[in-house]
C-alpha cells in the first residue's frame, strides 16, 4: 500500500528549514556585497565576491588575536568542565540516597532558574576584587556556571551504569579514584561528547560574561570585537556581517559534525 503524504508535517518542515536558512543566506549575501549593492537591494544576490570585506574586517577587529583568545578560553573551559563536573556528578549520583548529596543535587539544579542579570553586578564586583577579571577567571566562571545543567544530564546518565562494574573493580583492589577514571569515565563517552559540544558552543558564543569580566581590549573574545563596526550614526553592515560569518563558521561546522552526539546524549541523560 502506498503511504499518504503528511502535507502538514511537510509544510512545517519546509517552513522551519526556510526559517533557519534565511538568516544564514542574509549573512553570507551581505558579507559579500558592497554598500552600494546593499542600498540597491538588500535581499538580492551579490553581483560579485567582494572578499576585501573579510580582509578589512580582520584588520579592524584584530581578528586573529580575538580568535586566539576565544580558542584558548573555549578549549580550557571544555577540558576542565569534563574533568571536574563529571567527578561531582559521579559523587552525587552514587550517593543520592544520603540527605547531604540529595540536597547538593537540588542545590545545583536550582541554579538553572536564576536569571543571569540578577547576579551580574555582584559577579563583576567580586571578580574585580579577587583580580579574576582575566581569561583565567572567565574560565573558572564558565566551569562553575555549567555545573547546573551538566549535573542534571550527568547524573541521569550515570544512574544507567550498573553498580556491579564498580563493585567488581573494588573487589579487584581498585580505589574509588581508580574506579572512576578506569571504569566510569570511559563509559561516559556519549554524555561527555554532549557536554563538551554544548560547553564549546556556549563559551565560544557568549557575550555577556566576557563583557563584564575581561578588563583589557587585548583580552577580548570574538563576540566582543564585533562592536568595532558600530559607529555613533552608522554601521558598516557588510564588514560586520563578514566578521560575523568568520566568527560563527567554526561552531557551525562543529555542530553539524557532532549534532547526533548532542541529541543522543541529552536524551539519554534526561530519560535514564
Amino acid at each position: 500500500m502506498q503511504k499518504k503524504t503528511n502535507w502538514t508535517a511537510t509544510f512545517l518542515i519546509a517552513f522551519g528549514t526556510l526559517f533557519i536558512l534565511f538568516p544564514l543566506y542574509m549573512t553570507v549575501s551581505i558579507a559579500l556585497k558592497t554598500p552600494e549593492e546593499m542600498a540597491e537591494s538588500l535581499f538580492a544576490l551579490p553581483t560579485g565576491f567582494h572578499l576585501s570585506n573579510f580582509t578589512k574586517a580582520i584588520e579592524l577587529t584584530n581578528f586573529f588575536q580575538a580568535f586566539k583568545n576565544s580558542t584558548v578560553i573555549t578549549i580550557a573551559t571544555v577540558l576542565f568542565t569534563l574533568l571536574t563536573n563529571s567527578m561531582v556528578a559521579y559523587a552525587v549520583a552514587r550517593n543520592r540516597r544520603e540527605k547531604f548529596f540529595k540536597g547538593v543535587y537540588y542545590y545545583f539544579i536550582s541554579a538553572l532558574f536564576i536569571p543571569f542579570p540578577i547576579i551580574m553586578l555582584p559577579i563583576m564586583q567580586l571578580t574585580t576584587a579577587l583580580r579574576m577579571n582575566n581569561p583565567s577567571g572567565l574560565i573558572v566562571l564558565y566551569i562553575v556556571y555549567g555545573l547546573a545543567f551538566n549535573i542534571f544530564v550527568y547524573v541521569g546518565y550515570i544512574k544507567s551504569i550498573p553498580k556491579e562494574l564498580e563493585e567488581a573493580a573494588i573487589v579487584d583492589g581498585a580505589s574509588i579514584w581508580g574506579t572512576f577514571w578506569r571504569i566510569i569515565f570511559p563509559l561516559l563517552g556519549p554524555i561527555n561528547a554532549t557536554v563538551g559540544i554544548l560547553t564549546c558552543l556556549w563559551a565560544w558564543n557568549d557575550f555577556m560574561l566576557p563583557l563584564i569580566i575581561l578588563g583589557k581590549p587585548e583580552m577580548a573574545t570574538l563576540p566582543l570585537v564585533q562592536f568595532v563596526f558600530q559607529g555613533q550614526f552608522s554601521t558598516d553592515f557588510n564588514l560586520a556581517f563578514a566578521s560575523y560569518l568568520m566568527a560563527l563558521s567554526p561552531m557551525v561546522i562543529l555542530y553539524l559534525i557532532a549534532q547526533k552526539w548532542v541529541i543522543n546524549g541529552v536524551t539519554q541523560g534526561a530519560v535514564k
